[in-house]
């Protein structure tokens, strides 16, 4: 039986997707394939240049393509609250892509806020914009809401009880954090959306060379040679799949974490993958919600 392909998703005509970094790597991908079944695209990220000649991109691969641009520093509480704002007011959401993230910095720094700044724009970020646009979210008739995680966030490092990286710092650690966060968070927000149109979904793509990887440092990036990359990671366009599968399957459900088919992405059907241990406790999911909203300043109620 043929397996799942892009292909596949459903016309997605009359549909909105943000797609937090939809400028570059995976959530380009994503943003190019749902703006060719129809979709009008968001794209959020940081630099407006780069996502001028991201919507371009999108636009020449799909001529009449939807694509719009939204400032967005994750970095920045401020630069949230601002993006946030235009979209609540005036949008409605129906595909709510946390994709955008940073990955294996050297040194511990902070983000404008004073949060670590990997675990500040990969989790704190992502939900105090969710947050905000919140209202946007409730419009749609069946919204879904994907987070892009990591094989990582089953890393014993990933803990969650130094969330700051306080008392030790490390670049791979604090990622793992971030990534352990996202899918904590998402299995609480779906308990916390149970009964209601909203299905929160949490994905890993797998091993892909985006820039994440290619702007990584460290022992990490010096053994990653251009043959072992070939040889070890898989490609943006097939790291997409579980982000696109979650979002566009009626064969997923809320709370699952979906990862691809096997080390070559495109192999197989994305499908519900191992959880980090004790990700699914309620306590631990009540826990982070309370300090991300403390942390953050802003009440997320869903």
């Amino acid at each position: 039986m043929p397996h799942w392909t892009p292909d596949d998703i459903p016309d997605q005509g009359g549909r909105t997707a943000l797609i937090t970094g939809g400028n570059s790597g995976i959530g380009l991908v994503t943003a190019r394939v749902l703006a060719a079944h129809g979709a009008r695209v968001i794209l959020a990220g940081r630099d407006p240049a780069g996502l001028d000649r991201a919507a371009a991109s999108i636009r020449a691969a799909s001529p009449g393509a939807r694509v719009d641009s939204l400032v967005l520093d994750l970095a920045d509480l401020a630069s949230v609250r601002a993006a946030a704002a235009q979209v609540a007011a005036h949008e409605t959401l129906d595909l709510l892509f946390n994709n955008a993230g940073v990955m294996n910095l050297p040194e511990r720094r902070l983000t404008r806020d004073g949060f670590e700044m990997t675990v500040g724009t990969n989790h704190l970020g992502h939900f105090a914009f969710d947050a905000q646009v919140w209202p946007a979210v409730r419009r749609a008739a069946a919204p879904r809401v994907v987070t892009v995680s990591a094989v990582a966030a089953r890393w014993p490092v990933g803990r969650l009880d130094d969330l700051m990286s306080e008392r030790r710092y490390g670049g791979m650690a604090a990622y793992a954090k971030s990534k352990r966060a996202g899918v904590v968070h998402t299995l609480e927000l779906a308990r916390r959306t149970a009964g209601t149109p909203v299905e929160a979904l949490v994905v890993h793509p797998g091993s892909a060379m985006t820039n994440l990887q290619q702007h990584g440092t460290g022992r990490l990036a010096r053994l990653l040679t251009p043959v072992a990359r070939r040889l070890l990671m898989g490609s943006p366009d097939g790291a997409a799949w579980p982000s696109l599968y979650a979002a566009t399957s009626q064969d997923v459900r809320s709370g699952q974490f979906i990862g691809p088919a096997g080390r070559d992405q495109t192999s197989g059907t994305p499908r519900p993958t191992r959880l980090p241990r004790g990700a699914g406790d309620p306590e631990e999911g009540a826990r982070l919600w309370r300090e991300s909203e403390r942390l953050t300043g802003v009440t997320f109620a869903p």
